[in-house]
């Protein structure tokens, strides 16, 4: 029997942490949102419509990409302060390619990469 892919990613809408969980190591890898406070002040001057069509489209990307990086694993859990993670989480369940990953959402505080490291830690240690 082949063994779980693990991963734990902290996020909100702004990154994403990711964690690949395993017996000897955890890599942690970090991806940015594409907007930002300069996007927002300059598409603000166009009117609030025209701001927010552009963050959601920046959002759409971002979580196009932490997808195709869950794609790899077979457990995810998804933690963070902000409900980014279970905006992705809606997005990706409509999705056939992401039915057999098994998805686990939990609230959390900003953390430290060590506090992340230990919160993935806990809760895949405890399987």
């Amino acid at each position: 029997m082949k063994p779980t892919k693990k991963t734990g990613i902290w996020m909100d809408h702004a990154s994403a942490h990711i964690l690949e969980y395993t017996d000897e190591t955890r890599k942690l890898q970090i991806l940015q949102s594409e907007f930002t406070k300069e996007d927002k002040e300059e598409v603000l001057t166009k009117g609030e419509s025209h701001m927010h069509n552009k963050e959601q489209n920046k959002h759409a990307d971002f979580y196009k990409k932490i997808g195709r990086i869950i794609l790899n694993y077979d457990s995810v859990l998804l933690f963070g302060p902000t409900n980014a993670k279970s905006e992705l989480h809606n997005i990706l369940k409509a999705d056939r390619r992401y039915e057999k990953i098994k998805f686990e959402l939990k609230q959390s505080e900003k953390m430290t990469d060590n506090e992340m490291e230990a919160f993935v830690s806990n809760h895949y240690s405890a399987d």
